[in-house]
């Protein structure tokens, strides 16, 4: 369940980063990417403690 979380995170931090570069929103393309690594390293620590 935990990774259905960590994937839904990336996928709206990948469409803010999509947005944000059709608006020309540095801010919003920095809050996408900044979803997108903070639920890739959720998902590494959670694989690893093996839970």
């Amino acid at each position: 369940m935990r990774y259905v979380a960590a994937i839904l995170v990336v996928a709206l931090g990948v469409a803010a980063v999509g947005y944000g570069g059709a608006d020309d929103s540095p801010g919003l393309q920095f809050i996408g990417v900044l979803l997108v690594v903070g639920a890739v390293v959720f998902a590494v620590r959670t694989a690893r403690r093996g839970t």
